[in-house]
């Protein structure tokens, strides 16, 4: 049965294996929300199924491509291709247009923001981010705490066509009156760190995550794991580090040896943030150069550094609710995902979602009956 051909309803009723509870389950959706049941009228979508609650892409870019920022209507279908993946709810890591006119739209995954990358000049993709001097750093952050939705982005290392290879952009001690300051507007920081002295610095300055994180020390982890700092890795962007270095070797080589050396061993680092426990997340690093709608992908992935049930949960349950998001019990929005197979045990499915429900109301339907 396709999504077209559903009888008009607006209630609906599943029964499968609710993740991560593991039991069978009938789940009812009135007006939006998962309700107690039974409910009369209720349409059965899907049974001997396997649901879960709505994917997190904790590292995206909506309204963002290659050359910069998008029109609308490109942002649109972006977030649009992400939820037909099963992507429910989008941590943007910085976008250069401001898309919260997409909040009002039903038919869209909700959308955290960070405001814009911020960057030095010079220092960044061009088009990309706003870009500030040196002692600049407070005010800007405090702004992007407020045109975001409680997150705020920092590039934390880029080249520096000097050196020759990556370097932080920020002093340490503005860097953590940056992070007071939009601790003060009731906003979480993220960084951009690729190399080891970013990652160490804005750790001691108290940043709450780190994006991609690949210069991780022991050290670094063991004061990540202490502090509560938060981890996305970006997988299927790691993935592309030696294409980076090939670009780079003849106009840098040292940076290009670094890249290699930071993906040769980007690993056995993350398993070492995992066994310590940092928690990590799933994020696709969508929009630049990395095609939307790869959340699978990305999960994938993640389940190189632990078990399946590991992965899952850092795209689905543990990420909602670190991004304060909710689950699939009575009186929540009815956010979910549903698959034909058990994701614990074939990993794989998770690229092909059979029925995405948003809001209460289905956006895509396979048959699973």
């Amino acid at each position: 049965m396709s999504t077209a051909a559903l009888p008009q309803a607006r209630s609906w009723h599943l029964r499968g294996t609710v993740l991560p509870q593991g039991g069978v389950r009938d789940l009812w959706i009135t007006n939006g929300v998962v309700a107690p049941g039974p409910v009369p009228g209720a349409v059965t979508l899907a049974s001997d199924c396997w649901i879960m609650p709505g994917l997190v892409d904790a590292h995206c870019h909506i309204g963002l491509d290659s050359h910069g920022g998008t029109t609308m209507d490109t942002a649109r279908a972006q977030a649009r291709t992400d939820r037909d993946a099963g992507t429910l709810l989008i941590r943007d890591a910085g976008s250069p247009i401001d898309t919260h006119e997409l909040d009002h739209e039903a038919d869209m995954p909700r959308i955290i923001r960070a405001g814009r990358h911020i960057a030095r000049p010079k220092r960044y993709l061009r088009h990309y981010g706003v870009e500030i001097e040196t002692g600049q750093l407070v005010d800007e952050v405090t702004r992007q705490a407020r045109r975001g939705d409680g997150w705020v982005k920092l590039v934390g290392d880029w080249i520096d066509r000097d050196l020759g290879d990556l370097a932080p952009l920020w002093d340490p001690d503005e860097a953590s009156m940056a992070i007071a300051a939009a601790h003060a507007q009731g906003a979480r920081v993220t960084a951009h760190c690729f190399g080891e002295q970013s990652v160490a610095e804005l750790v001691g300055a108290g940043i709450d995550c780190i994006e991609h994180g690949t210069g991780m020390s022991d050290e670094v982890i063991a004061a990540m794991a202490a502090r509560g700092v938060a981890l996305v890795p970006t997988m299927i962007n790691l993935a592309t580090f030696p294409d980076i270095a090939r670009a780079a070797e003849a106009k840098y080589p040292r940076y290009a040896s670094h890249m290699r050396a930071l993906f040769e061993g980007h690993l056995p680092m993350l398993r070492a943030a995992r066994e310590a426990g940092v928690a990590i997340y799933a994020g696709t690093d969508a929009g630049g150069t990395i095609h939307h709608g790869r959340i699978g992908d990305e999960v994938l992935a993640l389940a190189q550094l632990g078990d399946h049930e590991f992965a899952l949960g850092a795209a689905s349950w543990r990420a909602r609710e670190w991004l304060g998001a909710t689950g699939l019990e009575v009186g929540d929005s009815a956010d979910l995902v549903v698959y034909g197979a058990d994701p614990r045990e074939e990993l794989e499915v998770v690229r092909r979602p059979q029925l995405v429900v948003l809001r209460g109301v289905p956006q895509q339907q396979s048959a699973l009956r």
